[in-house]
């Protein structure tokens, strides 16, 4: 199944800010489409922003609705109050393969554990309220060997169903491709295979998806 996920390059990070009781609130949101990328987005905040107070961290390393590669850190502040707010936002959103971290500059004024909740929300809120997405297909590899004559036809036609060439490989005797199947669609190559004239061969199809980098 497709879905939502955030349109930034690798290392890229969008940002919101808001202030509120002279405290400060700056939402990083990234691309996490694995706890590791989510791990190297928290690093690079606290890098940039050694002298914060928090933290607070909330990520979802897949498909919306994912229960495995998931996870949220109050990083010091009040039980509940920071990471959890966060995730529900961030799961709300139906968005997929997405990290926040907020960082906190503490203002001197406490907010209180409803007042913390809500503007750790409203941090990630704001920075979702302009995040680019595209659609993200989960895709399984899928081979396909034909001889060279055919090669222009069967491009041309993968290209028309959107299906990417994710590796393309010569021999003596034709031409390999790898190609990026929807995992929710059927294999269906009868058109592709009557426009080469049967000269097609579906070496192998394994499950799988590929990443969303």
């Amino acid at each position: 199944m497709s879905y939502p996920i955030p349109d930034l390059a690798s290392g890229t990070v969008h940002h919101a800010e808001f202030e509120v009781e002279k405290s400060r609130f700056i939402a990083w949101v990234g691309h996490t489409p694995s706890p590791e990328h989510f791990s190297t987005l928290l690093e690079a905040a606290r890098q940039a922003h050694p002298g914060a107070n928090h933290h607070c961290t909330a990520f979802i390393a897949g498909a919306p609705g994912e229960q495995n590669a998931i996870g949220f850190s109050d990083d010091g502040e009040p039980g509940g109050t920071a990471g959890r707010p966060m995730f529900q936002v961030l799961e709300g959103a139906g968005l997929g393969q997405l990290g926040c971290v907020v960082i906190r500059y503490f203002g001197g004024i406490k907010l209180g554990t409803g007042g913390l909740a809500r503007a750790y929300s409203k941090a990630v809120s704001l920075a979702l309220e302009t995040l680019p997405t595209r659609t993200f297909t989960p895709r399984k590899p899928l081979t396909l060997k034909l001889d060279f004559a055919g090669e222009a036809e069967a491009r041309s036609w993968l290209a028309g169903q959107d299906i990417p060439i994710e590796q393309a490989d010569y021999g003596a005797d034709g031409v390999t491709l790898t190609v990026g199947w929807p995992e929710d669609e059927p294999v269906e190559l009868g058109e592709l295979e009557s426009r080469l004239k049967g000269r097609l061969q579906i070496l192998a199809s394994a499950q799988g998806s590929s990443p969303g980098i």
